[in-house]
């Protein structure tokens, strides 16, 4: 009989102790964008692009997350966090951890990288740096391609608060009546199809120096000419100020005859018809102009944001054109995947050549799974020569596809239509309700449907998020299925800054799985087990938490038990707990988490055995990988799932496992040389904070993205 240890203290794993705030935990991420930013290993255009990203984070996350919770505070909900924070209190905390973030950002580009510019020939003047000439060509300037289109707006009682579009620039105008001495107020909007910044010409560039660009923000510009709109009155100030409003605008989908007119109806409203979240105005704007702001937005201080120099720096994005490589991170081209090469060179030259002794793409996928890691390897000459191939090729009978997010012009979209004109059964699962994207996403959709293309435009109350291709070919008297599973978005243009992975594969169970998987997309299959997949809604967060728990058994028997997983975001509360129980139960657990992370590592007697890192750089983490050791009979899956509520049971998600053990073998190489990164990595501590690792004295430096380029580089030197 076994001897019975004294039993420690139960502990409430659910407590608000061992739970990160959801949107606390964004900002930490955000934050680390930003350092990219201050660190001067950063090179310098680069560090104005992660200004802009950051920039560009706070504008969703105000108009998604933000809203979110204003309206809860409004609709006085009660619903509180894992955290147990309320809404109220949450937005007091995001202000709190918010507002000396914004400061540390513009202080940074103000006092240190606008400097840093003008000493590499890059002059962004304000317009009080102009000399004479200068501002003369500018008043012409404006006169001729500005004036025309401004509409200056007064409010008054005849005339109501102006309706802002969302994220516009414009001046708030304090102007007093001469006659009368009443002081009014009138808004500009800033033209947006004018560049943010007016380049000088050349010829009035000071002499002697060596200038690459020199230039002002357009709404100096403007700000420096209002007497041409306001004849006649004083100008007592005019205030550059943005306003962001709520954009989280759920369609009436339950009531919807047609989901596609639902989300069409609702698209105009999130430009001008979502209530004002957020108000961001320089600093030195006076008391008048920021009452009549707040009260005409209906927003409280709490929402106000003073900045203390340009807004909106998101527009930093670009000096990212300027002609200055040696400021920039040099270029990368994407490898052709080992496997593919050769097919995809003879395609380049089959015009010209006798190619017919080469092989295409499904008997290079008939040899073997193929795994393709993207931007280091091409995806152009992979994923797009897969859909491009099975689009010309005389014997695929049928092409069935699930399009999250692409661009218009993605060559994916002409391959689908050509399929389709090529008398092939093609199917575009669309996914009409991807946030951003509805409106770009419902305008090619229906370009492939004239194209005679059967689209399918997503399911009510589901989001179609799983990134997963089903061609079917005959081959002799049987046809036989290839699939492509993946963790992103099927476009070409974020493919060069995500990193994502792929499987391509010709297994029979694998592609009976898809078949199944589009027969529930795009008909009225009822959902069944699947052989190989796991599927969100239906089985993925249970395998996920059996897999868990199954390496605590494993080291209750005294055995090793081993986890990874890399994802995007940990927030569901289930998966946290079970990783906490694994963890008390001695299973090593290493998390690499690139945004949202609500576990909290390393809290004795809840978290010892957890690791969190979270790896920011040049290309944004997007794959996901998971890794049981599993007693040595190591599971490794890939696929387009984070641990969320929202991927775990309200969208349709697709997990794969890697059954090739030399794939497999080679994800968990990546993930190992992830784990040891000491440039791009941070680690999360206990008490929720994240510290960057630094290399030690006399240790190289190991930085993932820059490694897994020499290694693409050099596979592809060695073929």
């Amino acid at each position: 009989m076994p001897d019975v240890k004294k039993q420690s203290p139960t502990i409430d794993l659910t407590s608000r102790e061992y739970y990160v705030n959801r949107e606390l935990s964004w900002l930490d991420f955000n934050y680390r964008v930003l350092h990219e930013a201050f660190d001067e290993r950063t090179l310098l255009l680069e560090r104005l692009k992660f200004l802009a990203i950051f920039s560009s984070n706070l504008d969703e996350f105000f108009m998604i997350r933000v809203a979110i919770l204003k309206d809860q505070i409004d609709a006085l909900e009660v619903k509180l966090a894992p955290d147990r924070l309320s809404p109220q209190e949450q937005m007091t905390a995001i202000v709190e951890r918010l507002s000396p973030l914004i400061a540390q950002q513009h202080q940074h580009f103000e006092q240190e990288l606008r400097p840093k510019l003008k000493t590499v020939g890059v002059h962004l003047l304000s317009y009080s740096d102009l000399n004479k000439e200068q501002r003369t060509y500018l008043q012409t300037f404006f006169q001729k391609r500005i004036f025309p289109v401004l509409t200056p707006l007064g409010v008054d009682p005849g005339r109501p608060f102006p309706l802002m579009s969302n994220l516009s620039l414009n001046l708030a105008v304090a102007l007093k009546r001469p006659r009368t001495g009443q002081t009014l107020f009138a808004r500009v909007k800033i033209p947006n199809l004018l560049p943010r910044f007016i380049a000088l010409p050349p010829d009035l560039y000071p002499q002697g120096q060596a200038i690459v660009w020199m230039g002002v923000p357009l709404e100096q510009i403007v700000a420096h000419n209002l007497s041409s709109l306001f004849r006649g009155m004083e100008i007592l100030e005019s205030s550059v100020f943005r306003v962001t409003r709520d954009a989280d605008f759920p369609a009436q989908e339950d009531g919807a005859d047609d989901l596609l007119v639902a989300i069409s109806q609702e698209l105009p409203k999130r430009r001008f018809k979502g209530d004002a979240v957020r108000l961001e105005i320089q600093a030195s704007a006076s008391e008048f102009v920021r009452e009549k702001l707040v009260e005409g937005l209906k927003l409280s201080e709490q929402d106000v944001y003073n900045i203390d120099g340009l807004l909106n720096l998101k527009d930093l994005f670009f000096f990212g054109s300027m002609p200055l490589p040696d400021l920039k991170d040099p270029p990368w081209t994407p490898v052709v995947p080992p496997r593919f090469q050769r097919a995809v060179e003879a395609e380049k030259v089959s015009s010209l050549l006798d190619t017919s002794d080469v092989e295409d793409c499904f008997s290079i996928i008939r040899q073997g799974d193929i795994l393709v890691h993207h931007p280091y390897e091409s995806f152009t000459d992979s994923v797009q020569f897969f859909i491009r191939q099975a689009a010309d090729d005389p014997n695929v009978q049928a092409i069935k596809m699930t399009l999250y997010r692409t661009s218009g012009d993605s060559p994916i979209i002409q391959a689908l239509i050509r399929a389709a004109e090529n008398e092939k059964q093609v199917v575009a699962l669309v996914e009409i309700k991807a946030r951003f994207d509805e409106e770009s996403n419902i305008q090619w959709a229906q370009k492939l449907e004239e194209a005679g293309v059967h689209v399918v435009y997503g399911f009510v109350g589901l989001k179609t998020h799983t990134k997963i291709v089903l061609v079917v070919r005959q081959e002799g008297e049987d046809l036989r299925r290839y699939v492509h599973v993946g963790t992103g978005n099927y476009n070409p243009k974020t493919a060069k800054l995500y990193t994502d992975l792929g499987l391509f594969s010709c297994r029979d169970e694998l592609g009976a799985d898809l078949t199944q998987l589009f027969n529930f997309l795009t008909g009225y299959a009822e959902e069944h087990a699947y052989h190989k997949l796991l599927v969100s809604p239906i089985s993925m967060r249970d395998r996920m938490i059996e897999m868990i728990q199954q390496e605590v058994k494993h080291v209750q028997q005294g055995k090793p038990g081993h986890l990874i997983a890399k994802m995007n975001s940990l927030v569901d509360p289930q998966i946290i707990t079970t990783l906490y129980e694994a963890s008390q139960a001695g299973v090593k657990i290493d998390l690499i988490v690139r945004g949202i992370c609500c576990l909290r590592a390393g809290v004795k007697g809840v978290s010892d055995n957890i690791r969190v890192i979270s790896i920011i750089g040049r290309y944004l983490e997007h794959s996901r990988i998971f890794y049981f050791y599993n007693d040595g009979d190591e599971r490794v899956y890939i696929g387009s799932a984070d641990w969320m509520p929202r991927n775990l049971d309200r969208r349709v998600e697709a997990v794969t496992p890697i059954e090739d053990p030399e794939l497999a073998k080679q994800l968990k190489d990546l993930l190992d040389l992830m784990l040891s990164d000491n440039r791009q990595a941070w680690e999360l501590q206990a008490d929720g904070t994240y510290v960057q690792r630094q290399p030690g004295k006399d240790e190289p430096e190991r930085s993932t993205h820059n490694l897994l380029m020499e290694q693409a580089a050099r596979s592809a030197a060695i073929l």
